[in-house]
């Protein structure tokens, strides 16, 4: 490799490292669901529970520790018996959340697309293998 490719792929790695360790976190299977169920105000553990569909108990505090622990949740504990526990958006997850939403608005609109663009493609791709088959 040329010392300028060289150059280039450090330089695009540098710009693209911060972005793929936060969309890691971020775009989590479960992250996005737990940002969005908590993004109308305070939530409960329980409330995120059943909000996020199909989330074990283990599962949803390993996120909401990762969470908490990224800057994008804040958790108060209230000083009751039982103790009780709300979570939130912080001011950073809320900008997020709106960017999350024009995505979620974008794959809406595109959905159709996405699926005739697909079909295509796998169609396109069947025949190309079936053509390449040796016939007997």
């Amino acid at each position: 490799m040329s010392r300028s490719n060289t150059r280039v792929s450090q330089e695009v790695t540098a710009q693209a490292c911060p972005l793929v360790e936060v969309i890691d976190h971020v775009a989590g299977k479960w992250s996005i669901s737990i940002l969005v169920a908590a993004a109308h105000g305070p939530v409960r553990f329980t409330e995120l529970e059943r909000a996020v569909e199909g989330i074990s108990r283990r599962m949803l505090t390993l996120n909401l520790r990762r969470l908490e622990r990224d800057g994008l949740l804040t958790r108060t504990v209230y000083p009751t018996v039982p103790p009780k526990v709300e979570y939130s958006l912080t001011s950073m997850a809320q900008e997020l959340h709106s960017s999350l939403t024009g995505l979620v608005e974008w794959a809406e609109r595109h959905r159709t697309a996405i699926a005739e663009a697909r079909a295509v493609y796998d169609n396109t791709a069947s025949e190309a293998t079936r053509a390449s088959e040796p016939h007997p």
